[in-house]
């Protein structure tokens, strides 16, 4: 019997863990309407030994052609020997033609299947199915056996990392930029090869995502040195030219900034939703659209002080807006300001008619507005911090 269900009820880390635990042998399969993607995992005793996904379909060759290790003709011999010898991998075959070492292949289909697996983890939403028995008879050119554990373990240090990261690198889809001329004289630059290899890709229009895809790299590398690079003031990340940076951005140009902000806090990257929210404020700072976005952004990061300044000139802008005043009452009782958040409800209350996207919530607001009367209540006179 397949153990299914949707990732807002299991996270997908917690099925890798019960995988693991169970020493499961079985496919995983998940998919994102969302992402419009699906990925697929290969398990082994618990542990993964390959790993797919449709956002990166490039077989084995291309991979390693992609990143220098084999040259073109090479993986062409090995596809025509391939075809006389049904069942053997190509990667094998590369290794007996001494065109790559061993343990080169394997670091490359392992780093192959990480970054599938380290995809799928960021995903909050979406559907899971894991189906147990045999494995299919052929998995494609590349598995490898790497403990579950590690693989959660290495999730949890690049999801630190990347905290660190989005200081200086936001989301992947701005734009490095050089700081000046990358050969101003006198520049002298201590770096790796592959930080002189990103160095030289960064032309001012190519995203960070598109960087990494034109490298064969993973976008957390990409993205790390990209970060050191900025840290070290010879790069600065811009928001791609266009929505956000016209003098004369339009009213539609605001709806395509609080569209891209709503899909990433639906993906859980807040720090893109707020990066990109800042912008709109920028943009359009006598606008009561992009105060209220970002708003919603601060009230998503329980940052409530900073929400409330920003919802409130939202109000200032458009003193009547339905979902100001409900988030400034959500922001009110993070505060623990029960007062104000009954006040802000009951304004939300009386506007009539309301937006149509605010239509609906009444039973909401209601069981908000109750569940704070009886805390109110049950705090008699005591002082609300």
């Amino acid at each position: 019997m397949p153990i299914e269900g949707p990732l807002k009820e299991l996270q997908i880390h917690d099925v890798f863990q019960l995988l693991d635990l169970g020493r499961k042998t079985g496919v995983l399969r998940v998919t994102s309407e969302l992402r419009q993607n699906a990925g697929v995992v290969y398990f082994a005793n618990g542990g993964v030994i390959a790993a797919e996904i449709r956002s990166n379909p490039h077989p084995l060759g291309a991979l390693l052609v992609r990143g220098g290790k084999v040259r073109e003709e090479e993986v062409a011999r090995a596809a025509a020997i391939q075809r006389s010898r049904p069942g053997h991998r190509l990667g094998d075959i590369l290794v007996e033609m001494g065109a790559l070492p061993r343990k080169e292949l394997e670091r490359q289909i392992r780093a192959q299947v990480e970054e599938v697996i380290f995809e799928l983890m960021s995903w909050s939403e979406g559907y899971f199915s894991f189906e147990d028995g045999p494995l299919p008879a052929a998995l494609g050119e590349a598995t490898v056996r790497i403990p579950t554990e590690s693989l959660l373990m290495e999730a949890a240090r690049r999801i630190d990392e990347w905290s660190r990261i989005e200081a200086k690198v936001p989301h992947l889809g701005v734009v490095p930029r050089f700081i000046g001329s990358p050969d101003d004289e006198g520049a002298q630059l201590d770096l790796l090869p592959f930080e002189w290899e990103v160095l030289a890709g960064i032309d001012g229009a190519t995203d960070v995502r598109s960087l990494a895809g034109r490298l064969g790299r993973s976008d957390f590398d990409v993205a790390r040195t990209l970060f050191g690079l900025a840290a070290a003031g010879v790069i600065a990340m811009a928001e791609p030219a266009g929505i956000g940076q016209d003098a004369e951005a339009t009213v539609q140009d605001l709806a395509v900034l609080v569209a891209a902000v709503e899909e990433a806090l639906l993906l859980g990257e807040v720090a893109r939703a707020r990066f990109t929210a800042e912008e709109a404020v920028l943009a359009f700072a006598e606008s009561a659209s992009a105060h209220l976005v970002l708003g919603r952004v601060l009230v998503a990061e329980a940052r409530y002080d900073e929400a409330i300044l920003r919802l409130t000139q939202a109000l200032r802008c458009e003193p009547d807006m339905p979902a100001a005043l409900r988030l400034l009452g959500l922001a009110e009782v993070g505060r623990a300001h029960f007062g104000p958040a009954l006040e802000a409800w009951a304004r939300w209350e009386a506007l009539a008619p309301r937006a149509d996207s605010e239509r609906g919530r009444e039973e909401t607001v209601r069981r908000w507005r109750i569940a704070v009367e009886t805390l109110k209540d049950a705090l008699g006179g005591r002082r609300e911090h």
